[in-house]
């Protein structure tokens, strides 16, 4: 059974289709996993065995990867009948009333859902230390931060509990947590997976859903299934050319790739591992016969991006505390949130509505310049998937808010303009720092592009095959 929950998702589905093992018996070694593994690592933080074994049944035998279990992230992903606390103890009790959309994708294809993963409270931090349910560690190292918002999904991956996770990025929630536990994690393009029916979109458009998983083409594969445009949605993304899984394999061409080991804005601290991770990755795609120089979007170091972000994210943030309070029929106040979201919320009531539509007309003109670059002729950008080194647990202080700002600006340097620009970009893991922890390198695509982003990591992984934590 070790060999089989080795396999990514792909392999596992086939395994139960070609009759190696039965569904039953590849959830059963993936719960008895997730009970050896979970007591140190604190991945999952809801537990649904019972009823996922008792739904195995009624899998339909077509269903594509029928009895691959699989986890979801504790934000976003929505299940009926299912404890949903965003990793807040302000939800206690609220229970959701039915499936997003994307979950209904995964039972139709087949996946049973073993339970939730850890998230930070509201997602609205990079390390996975909610008050609420306690941290998330790192499998490579215990004492290191599995990254956030997913980072109880990429640690259950990076364990091994399950081939893949559902994950959501709003400023590099997918993209960080691959780094920091060796993972491919692609945010895709605005309007590529729907947030229906519960939401139209998530921080302002921002937030993405998506996946962590230990290949391309399971990322591919899982992105096909849960993709698409549903009535009503406010976003509608690019037309791919095919099914991404698909573009596995496929010869990407010589592209024109640009780089930047060091961030443009010049406040950000250049790393040594992380601009080891990027010049390497260069270097690699450089001999693949694609044309690789220093550059990128002019945009990317553009000086007022943090305070336009960071605002938009906290009105975002206001909102959604303001909706629990009439969901749960009485205000939320401000000491039952951790302080940097009481903060956060705090400052956003300061806001009026004119500021946040100032703030969302600034952004509108940001991902026009950010995007400018890719229509004059560029294929690719690689840059870092985290601006800072990984890092150990209680890094971000929750007591000293400028110390955890400061750091959070830095970490999602690279990661939080592409959300607001909503293109795709996938975080792959390409480097160990000296400490044996992994280093992710990104590559960003223009919005639609997730085509050609996994032909080019597909391509990756074939001549670089990606080394992942030992299983437990």
């Amino acid at each position: 059974m070790d060999e089989l929950l080795g396999l990514d998702a792909v392999g596992q589905a086939r395994a139960v289709r070609d009759g190696q093992v039965s569904a039953r018996e590849l959830t059963e070694a993936a719960i008895a996993r997730i009970e050896a593994a979970d007591g140190e690592l604190n991945a999952v933080i809801h537990r649904r065995f019972e009823r996922a074994l008792a739904e195995i049944d009624a899998i339909p035998a077509e269903a594509p990867f029928r009895g691959v279990p699989i986890l979801l992230k504790d934000l976003g992903w929505r299940e009926a009948g299912e404890p949903y606390s965003a990793g807040s103890n302000v939800r206690d009790g609220l229970d959701d009333a039915e499936d997003s959309y994307g979950v209904l994708r995964l039972r139709e294809a087949g996946f049973v859902l073993l339970g939730r993963t850890n998230t930070p409270e509201f997602g609205s931090t990079i390390t996975t230390e909610p008050v609420a349910f306690g941290p998330t560690r790192n499998p490579y190292d215990p004492a290191y931060s599995a990254g956030g918002s997913s980072g109880g999904s990429a640690a259950a991956v990076a364990a091994g509990m399950v081939a893949l996770a559902t994950a959501s990025d709003g400023g590099g929630s997918i993209r960080i947590p691959a780094s920091l536990c060796g993972l491919v994690g692609l945010k895709p393009s605005r309007g590529r997976v729907s947030l229906g029916p519960a939401m139209g979109e998530g921080w302002s458009g921002f937030s993405c859903p998506g996946f962590v998983t230990r290949t391309v083409r399971d990322t591919a594969a899982a992105l096909d299934l849960v993709s698409g445009r549903y009535p009503g949605d406010p976003y509608d993304a690019p037309a791919l050319p095919g099914s991404l899984a698909g573009e596995v394999g496929r010869d990407p061409g010589r592209l024109r790739i640009g780089f930047l080991a060091a961030h443009p804005r010049g406040d950000v601290p250049e790393v040594p591992e992380v601009t080891e991770a990027v010049t390497g990755a260069a270097a690699l795609l450089e001999s693949l016969g694609h044309d690789v120089a220093p550059g990128g979007p002019e945009a990317l170091g553009d000086p007022h991006f943090p305070r336009h972000f960071g605002a938009i994210v906290a009105n975002n943030l206001a909102a959604q505390v303001a909706g629990l309070g009439e969901l749960r029929g009485k205000p939320v106040q401000l000491e039952e949130l951790e302080p940097r979201n009481a903060a956060m919320v705090s400052a956003a009531r300061e806001h009026s509505a004119a500021d946040h539509i100032l703030a969302t007309q600034w952004v509108d003109g940001f991902r026009r310049r950010m995007t400018a670059w890719w229509a004059a002729g560029h294929d690719l950008l690689l840059v870092p998937s985290l601006g800072v080194a990984p890092f150990p647990l209680g890094w971000i202080p929750p007591g000293d808010l400028s110390i955890a700002l400061g750091r959070t600006a830095h970490a999602v340097a690279y990661t939080s303009p592409v959300n607001a620009s909503g293109q795709p970009a996938v975080s792959l893991p390409l480097h160990r720092n000296a400490a044996g922890l992994p280093v992710g390198i990104q590559l960003v695509a223009a919005p639609g592009r997730e085509d050609l982003l996994v032909r080019v990591a597909a391509q990756i992984e074939q001549v670089r095959p990606f080394e992942h934590a030992a299983l437990p």
